[in-house]
């Protein structure tokens, strides 16, 4: 029997999941691009490969917004789905698991295990990747050519089992599979959205992040998996600190292909051979700061009792703001804010809304923002990436928010616009670092 659907929500969108199973140890499952939580069981490899799953663990299955039975929304960014993830979490009683994702679902699983290793007990990725498309300086990925002819492919054969011979090669001749694959994508998303999902996937780049990662972690690649090189899954294993990478000697993508006894016996012993694991002192963070420009000269202009009235009327404002995108503030340093977040696209809308309401004051600010990873000192945070944010707040001038590339580079999707504000020395910080600005 499907297991029965629930519904968590998170600013006002429902995510759907399903719990099941009798295990001692909670598992995340996240699936790839589409899914439907109902559809998944009606094929039966599918119910099988869950169901062993089950006889080992907890499983919570979750339809991602703008898929399956979860609101159809627009696609999410790997940031929001991660909040999702918090909700159903919350919503299932469950204080940590492990995660396991597959291709695209497994990049949202590792930026949640580098943001919040106190809720993850490790990280599974099947088919996962640091970066889908092919650049200069990544050359295990897709050619951007290629892409595009995979984009066109979903538009002129949608309704159809699309590119089964590239995900799942092995059942690409089961009649019954294509029929169900088939009626699976037109179930899990509309045509747009899934072309949608698709453009956004290609711009995910998860490699300033992946080294933060801080949790026991599995790397499962098929040999021959023609929609996700060998290569690919090696460079992935390779960024994460103490992967343990299992080549399986198979060519489906999928996880209920045939690969499905090898993975479900490799997470088996990867979990079992853990010992109770203890909460990491380190975690990845959005950083933000703010400053008042000149304020100085405008202390000196206003005289102590109207620069203190000011000050105050700033410093409620800004406050405002932190309350309502979920900032936690972390210091004031006199004329301007340090924040932290748990998402880099919430931290960007914070600051133009800071920007915004204390303009209507008549002050001025500059907003830097950096995500990276942050030693835990009781309630606050510190390391490297806060001293870089700082920086890159030196480097905006009046009215301007200047963001790191690891920012621009994990905001992909949301519409956020940037310019190119150019490779830059940073004092204390070694290395260059490009910068942009945020424009809309």
């Amino acid at each position: 029997m499907t297991p029965e659907t629930h519904f968590a929500e998170n600013d006002g969108v429902s995510i759907a999941y399903q719990v099941f199973g009798d295990g001692s140890q909670d598992l995340i499952f996240i699936p790839g691009w589409l899914s439907n939580l109902d559809i998944l069981w009606e094929e039966p490899r599918v119910a099988r490969f869950l169901l062993s799953l089950a006889r080992i663990f907890r499983v919570t299955v979750i339809d991602r917004r703008g898929t399956g039975l979860s609101d159809r929304v627009a696609p999410p960014t790997l940031e929001v789905q991660m909040g999702d993830v918090t909700a159903v979490m919350d919503a299932a009683g469950s204080e940590r698991a492990a995660f396991l994702g597959n291709s695209e679902g497994g990049s949202m699983c590792a930026l949640f295990a580098a943001t919040h290793p106190d809720r993850t007990t490790a990280l599974i990725t099947v088919g996962g990747y640091a970066k889908w498309i092919k650049s200069d300086d990544y050359p295990y990925g897709t050619k951007p050519s290629e892409a595009e002819q995979w984009f066109e492919q979903v538009e002129n054969e949608w309704g159809g089992p699309i590119a089964i011979d590239f995900i799942s090669p092995s059942l690409a001749n089961d009649e019954k599979h294509r029929h169900w694959l088939a009626k699976f994508y037109r179930s899990s998303a509309s045509k747009a959205n899934a072309i949608a999902m698709l453009r956004m996937g290609a711009d995910i780049d998860l490699r300033a992040i992946l080294p933060t990662i801080n949790v026991p972690s599995l790397v499962l690649q098929a040999k021959a998996d023609l929609t996700n090189s060998l290569d690919s899954g090696r460079d992935l294993a390779s960024r994460i600190p103490n992967a343990k990478l299992v080549e399986m000697e198979c060519r489906d993508h999928v996880l209920w292909g045939d690969c499905s006894e090898v993975i479900i016996g490799e997470i088996q012993n990867f979990l079992g051979e853990k010992q109770t694991i203890s909460v990491t002192d380190r975690a990845l963070a959005t950083v933000l700061f703010t400053d008042i420009v000149d304020s100085t000269q405008l202390a000196n202009d206003l005289g102590d009792e109207k620069w203190s009235d000011l000050l105050e009327g700033h410093n409620e404002a800004v406050r405002r703001q932190l309350e309502i995108f979920r900032g936690n503030e972390v210091k004031t340093t006199g004329d301007g804010f340090h924040a932290t977040f748990d998402g880099p696209a919430r931290a960007i809308q914070c600051a133009a809304s800071i920007r915004e309401a204390t303009r209507q004051l008549g002050l001025s600010l500059r907003i830097g923002i950096h995500t990276g990873e942050c030693e835990i000192r009781g309630e606050s945070l510190e390391g490297v990436a806060i001293h870089l944010a700082a920086r890159v707040s030196g480097m905006a001038s009046a009215g301007e928010i200047v963001v790191s590339r690891t920012v621009k580079d994990l905001v992909a999707g949301s519409g956020i616009e940037f310019e190119d504000f150019g490779v830059h020395a940073l004092k204390g910080i070694s290395g260059e670092q490009q910068l942009f600005k945020v424009v809309a």
